[in-house]
């Protein structure tokens, strides 16, 4: 059996020195999850849902807040008991491949919570035997562009329908 190379939880330092929990996501989360949606603003919601998205529905906080940890995982970062940043994966169904998408309050943008909650989620796909993670984002999400290229993982991108399609290949698959 291969070794768990993703830690479940951990403490992580920004660069700004703030510390931040991060975590999978729970099922108990739902109510946090709600609040923290609550907390980003219209331009945050557009970027990540490419449109206004100011509630989620319960379908949806379902869905969010109840993944499998394999096929499907979320992870928080956490202020305290406040959810600061969420990311995420959905393996494509049959592949080794996942799209992979992140948000974080406004508050807490460009101070490293986007780059810690990659790192997990990476490393959490490449436990799941996921060898590849793809984001679809607006050309005006710079934040999240910038992520992904800081990562030095091997990328691929293109524009494509007014987004940018982003391959990042996590390791080196064998024939």
């Amino acid at each position: 059996m291969a070794q768990s190379i993703a830690v479940d939880e951990i403490d992580a330092v920004l660069r700004d020195g703030t510390v931040v929990h991060i975590r999978p996501m729970h099922p108990t989360d739902a109510g946090r999850l709600v609040r923290f949606h609550h907390s980003l603003s219209p331009a945050s919601t557009r970027l990540r849902f490419f449109t206004f998205h100011p509630e989620l529905s319960p379908k949806e906080l379902d869905r969010f807040t109840h993944v499998d940890h394999r096929e499907r995982e979320a992870v928080v970062a956490l202020d305290g008991d406040d959810i600061v940043g969420v990311g995420r994966y959905d393996r494509m169904s049959g592949t080794d491949t996942a799209e992979v998408a992140f948000v974080v309050t406004d508050a807490w943008q460009g101070r490293g919570v986007g780059r810690v909650l990659f790192d997990a989620v990476a490393a959490r796909a490449c436990e799941a035997g996921i060898d590849q993670l793809d984001a679809v984002t607006l050309p005006d999400n710079v934040r999240m562009l910038h992520v992904l290229r800081a990562t030095g993982l091997p990328m691929r991108s293109l524009f494509e329908d007014g987004t940018v399609r982003a391959s990042l290949q996590l390791r080196r698959s064998t024939p």
